[in-house]
């Protein structure tokens, strides 16, 4: 086993929101996004955190697998899991290999070459749409589109499970123009299990102010939770979902 070194910064146990039943979840440093609404600023760099190998970290996911019965397992988030390939190759080779099931959080942004292999070691995706075409996705992220729809394209062949989530985030993507414009987009792929539209908050301003990075939504409040139902109610009656 190669003893090369990633780096994680933090991981949380017993989480029941990242993926089906009791899941440890693993954050991943680094990213190339900046995306408006992020809230994890102090994970951008790819060396923050701690270092490890990828048996070491299995080894601690390894720990919780009793409670991960039929249904947990373990979900790779980040920063931007794919931004480091290859240590995560190794880690969810590991957990495939000791039959724990893998999820990944992720934007499909990372080095083409590994994706075939990542995703036959993948269970389960929450796709992070950052926008309904290549111009949205740009605003919203700051960068270009470039390996996201390779990988979407990649995990339809593979025909793997997809949970797909949307920040919602006033006066961006709140419209009900723009859900049939995701519900256009959504209705093209298959095995979509469930979208998700989550409502931007401000939980990460304190990191923004505490990194000295300016914050491209400061003077932008919170989503109305009420507001964000009734489109997800209007997204999912487009979808034929009610």
């Amino acid at each position: 086993m190669s003893q090369f070194k990633g780096y994680i910064s933090k991981i949380e146990s017993f989480a029941t929101a990242d993926g089906p039943g009791i899941r440890t979840v693993v954050f991943l440093s680094g990213c190339t996004l900046r995306c408006l609404y992020c809230h994890n600023p102090d994970m951008w760099e790819p060396t923050n955190g701690v270092s490890t190998t990828p048996q070491e970290l299995f080894d601690r996911i390894k720990r919780f697998k009793p409670y991960y019965k039929e249904k947990g397992g373990v979900t790779f988030c980040g920063g931007e899991p794919l931004f480091q390939s290859q240590f995560l190759l190794e880690v969810i080779k590991l957990c495939k290999a000791d039959g724990i099931h893998v999820t990944l959080d992720t934007a499909g942004v990372g080095n083409p070459m590994y994706f075939d292999e990542i995703l036959d070691h993948t269970d389960l995706i929450l796709l992070d749409f950052k926008g309904v075409d290549a111009s949205s996705f740009e605003r919203m992220t700051k960068v270009r589109e470039s390996s996201s729809p390779l990988f979407l394209e990649k995990a339809q062949a593979k025909e793997i499970k997809l949970w797909i989530r949307y920040v919602i985030v006033p006066g961006e993507n709140d419209t009900l123009e723009h859900m049939d414009k995701l519900a256009e987009k959504v209705r093209k792929l298959n095995y979509v299990e469930k979208v998700e539209l989550l409502p931007y908050h401000t939980l990460g301003d304190v990191k923004y102010d505490k990194l000295g990075i300016e914050n491209p939504l400061k003077d932008v409040d919170g989503m109305d939770k009420d507001y964000c139902k009734f489109l997800q109610d209007y997204l999912n009656q487009q979808l034929g979902w009610q």
